[in-house]
């Protein structure tokens, strides 16, 4: 009984090689990745910047007329 429970375990490998595979499977991959150039990363870099700057503004510009609005209110 105790053997076929060792024989078991030795049908899998070690964590080392199963980590080892994931990584070989891994940058496999990341061979076959199609990449994009570096002026079509520094172009949509630039419009992510501009749409997050737009909203850093716009939600700004809300916070405060909501807190000029609530000084307003509890004021009176």
């Amino acid at each position: 009984m105790a053997n076929a429970t060792s024989k078991s375990k030795n049908n899998k490998p070690n964590w080392f090689r199963r980590v080892g595979a994931k990584f070989k499977e891994t940058f496999s991959e990341l061979k076959r990745v199609t990449w994009p150039k570096f002026t079509t990363v520094l172009k949509t870099t630039g419009v992510v910047l501009v749409v997050v700057i737009a909203f850093l503004i716009v939600v700004t510009g809300v916070d405060s007329l909501l807190g000029e609005l609530l000084k307003l209110i509890t004021q009176a």
